[in-house]
């Protein structure tokens, strides 16, 4: 399996996308060729309720429903290039969300495995995982924090919501030399880190501040009494 040949059909936002690489990406220090066509290429306006569309290429994240974002373009990117894909990788991200990271994601490794602990959320990113042919992408409800033991390990790990710490079995389900990107800190504030299995250990490195919804889970904060059906 290579990765996804995504069905790109021409739309009105095309002149948006390329001023979103341009002034979003390229300008703030986005090298990596194949993760600025991604973004070039793949719709995110479709990831998004139709209301919301004429915002889909604006520089901040936009709400998907269930107190959930669809992560700024920059962002999206940051995290993207930090794992150094190459198109031969296992990646695993942790929340699928709407969708949008998975297809990036699916344009740059070999198979994308997808954790997502609310089932609306589940649904609506395959649906439109599927309008685009993304079939290097599988997703499943569940825990994130507890990764994907079945599929491990993994060459990169991704994760679209912050933690208060790092996740134990994200780092255990690394395969050598795999990088765990992840945002780590408080609800208002954290760190974006890159984390690189070595032979004798880990190493961490600091990408610079973010903020993202909460990573919810055994290893990361606990889901609100009204959240408990979802988990």
């Amino acid at each position: 399996m290579k990765p996804a040949a995504i069905r790109i059909t021409r739309d009105i936002y095309e002149r948006a996308r390329a001023k979103m690489v341009e002034e979003q990406l390229v300008a703030r220090g986005i090298k990596d060729k194949r993760v600025l066509n991604a973004m070039l290429a793949i719709p995110r306006h479709i990831f998004v309720d139709d209301a919301l569309s004429s915002q889909a290429y604006s520089d901040f994240p936009l709400p998907i429903g269930e107190k959930q974002t669809i992560s700024q373009p920059y962002m999206v990117a940051l995290m993207s290039e930090a794992l150094g894909l190459t198109g031969k990788e296992r990646v695993l991200e942790v929340g699928s969300g709407s969708g949008y990271q998975s297809a990036v994601l699916s344009m740059l490794a070999y198979k994308v495995y997808s954790v997502e602990r609310l089932t609306t959320l589940t649904a609506r990113a395959r649906r439109t995982l599927d309008r685009l042919h993304c079939s290097n992408v599988v997703i499943k409800l569940g825990d994130g924090t507890m990764g994907w033991a079945d599929e491990a390990p993994f060459d990169a790990v991704i994760a679209a919501a912050a933690s208060p710490q790092v996740p134990e079995a994200l780092v255990d389900q690394l395969a050598p030399g795999g990088r765990l990107v992840i945002p780590v800190g408080t609800e208002e504030s954290q760190k974006l880190l890159r984390i690189t299995r070595r032979a004798n250990g880990v190493s961490t490195e600091v990408l610079g501040g973010c903020r993202f919804v909460k990573l919810i889970g055994k290893d990361g904060w606990q889901a609100e009494k009204k959240d408990a059906s979802e988990r």
